[in-house]
């Protein structure tokens, strides 16, 4: 592989490619359809399939190559700064409840990798949230507090094995680490041993819900299902409005080989300097893959090569000789109330359902998720947890109206004020190649890329989700919506959901 290939692509991907499988092209008849083949979908499909029905799995693109495939591939119940807030928020219950689902999704993982077999590169590893200022260490302390009161193995300590200092961390133990798509892979050969069907290149646009739930993909195939999950990561069916309680951030990854006695041993993460994520992974002999992730950013905004820089720069200046061979980016969704959105669909669904909001966690989210939505859709008793997740809860999204309201100003601040911006190049003829920009023209505003060969690929700017002006992301050669988080290749290519449908080519 060449450097400026590594560059750009996700490791987990690179190193394990997996099969094909086919899009869907005929009309099928199951139990349950998945829609969405990361985590949180092929979690659930598995844990239906072992329950004795019979499922399929639809997926746009291809499976675990989306959010998953371009994860930090951490597995842990330590999720930065959470349990003092939810203490705050949502009470001493609620806060046990969530460490309990989220401590039982990282040991089921041990169960599933064990039962089948699957290598995957599954460590433990005790996670950590550092901070090198003093003035953050009241927060730490509290959060060790909160986190050991909720039942996790926590404690506040004062030193780590970075090798730089730190004024306080706070340490679970016994948490995991492991490659998140040789895993999914895992799942997906077990699926179809047991006649489960995945599907491919598959998008979906139409879902109709009744008795029978039917679900019409891109190539007119229909899939008949009881029952239905949307796990989309940002929901492609949204009949609660959903959108309005999630705001999409994306991070950057840079990692690179660091010898093997130079591995700092945990997992680590700090908001300072607008996050900074660490762990390591096995990679060459004698070899750990170091993995940096932070600059979190809204999509289509800011400058994203600036931001990679930023990051190994970091990289080199606390880890002496190593230097970034891969780069690549994540997104997820935040929920306004802090805990991911699992549940029915909407307040009148009896047969559909959603998971999504993991705020980054998406690895034990996904696999708690998947327990949770089969024991609903089989009409098990519930886990005394699953209230926590519920998608109708309204008194936690009350409680914290600020972050709501706080999110729809900056949708309606990109709805607007985009559109008042003059563009920051004047026309066609100023634009250089393998640059892009949302420029007037006669059809409107129109996203436009020069790509090096000097061709113009014109778009329509509006984001065909809820109408928002795209932005051009130069790292990663593509087109993002702030609004909600959709992204588009240079051909108007939908790579990443809500939005369904690809930008409206423009004749210049």
């Amino acid at each position: 592989m060449t450097d400026s290939a590594a560059l750009r692509s996700s490791y987990w991907i690179e190193s394990a490619p997996g099969p094909r499988f086919p899009p869907l092209e005929q009309d099928v008849d199951v139990d349950v359809a998945v829609i969405g083949a990361g985590i949180a979908g092929l979690s659930t499909a598995w844990e239906l399939t072992r329950a004795g029905l019979s499922v399929a799995v639809l997926e746009a693109g291809r499976i675990a190559e989306g959010v998953t495939g371009h994860t930090s591939a951490k597995l842990s119940a330590l999720h930065t700064l959470v349990y003092e807030r939810l203490r705050r928020t949502r009470g001493a219950e609620a806060t046990r409840h969530y460490a309990r689902s989220q401590s039982e999704a990282v040991e089921h993982a041990f169960e599933v990798s064990e039962l089948l077999g699957v290598d995957c590169d599954l460590e433990r590893r005790d996670a950590y949230t550092y901070a090198t200022e003093g003035h953050h260490l009241p927060t730490l302390r509290a959060e060790a507090g909160a986190a050991q009161a909720a039942g996790l193995p926590a404690s506040f300590v004062t030193t780590t094995d970075l090798p730089f200092p730190v004024a306080g961390a706070v340490r679970v133990t016994g948490q995991a680490q492991f490659h998140p798509r040789k895993y999914l892979l895992g799942l997906a050969d077990d699926l179809r041993a047991h006649g489960a069907l995945v599907h491919e290149n598959t998008p979906v646009f139409g879902l109709e819900e009744d008795h029978a739930c039917h679900v019409t993909a891109e190539t007119g195939a229909r899939v008949t299902a009881r029952d239905v999950v949307v796990a989309t990561h940002y929901p492609i069916f949204d009949r609660a409005l959903l959108f309005a309680r999630l705001a999409p951030r994306r991070e950057l990854v840079v990692a690179g080989p660091i010898d093997a006695d130079r591995d700092p041993r945990g997992m680590y993460i700090t908001p300072e300097e607008n996050t900074r994520s660490v762990r390591t992974a096995p990679y060459a002999e004698g070899q750990r893959l170091l993995i940096v992730t932070g600059e979190k950013f809204t999509p289509g905004t800011g400058d994203t090569t600036e931001r990679f820089e930023r990051l190994a720069e970091w990289t080199r200046r606390h880890f002496p000789g190593v230097e970034p061979r891969y780069r690549w980016a994540t997104q997820d969704t935040f929920p306004c109330d802090t805990t991911p959105l699992v549940g029915p669909l909407h307040p009148a669904a009896r047969h559909t359902y959603v998971a999504t909001g993991f705020s980054g966690w998406g690895l034990s989210g996904g696999i708690m998720a998947g327990t949770l939505l089969t024991a609903l859709i089989k009409g098990d008793a519930k886990p005394e947890w699953a209230g926590v997740y519920d998608p109708s809860r309204v008194r936690s999204v009350l409680r914290e109206a600020p972050r709501f309201l706080k999110n729809q100003a900056d949708v309606a601040t990109h709805f607007v004020g985009d559109r008042l911006r003059p563009p920051s190049v004047g026309s066609v003829d100023e634009l250089p190649p393998d640059t892009g920009a949302v420029l007037r023209t006669q059809g409107g505003r129109s996203a436009v890329y020069r790509d090096p060969d000097g061709k113009l690929h014109a778009l329509s700017a509006r984001c065909t989700h809820l109408g928002c002006l795209v932005a051009f992301n130069a790292a990663e050669r593509a087109w993002e919506c702030p609004c909600h988080g959709s992204r588009f290749d240079i051909d108007g290519q939908v790579v990443q959901g809500p939005a369904t449908r690809p930008l409206k080519p423009r004749d210049l």
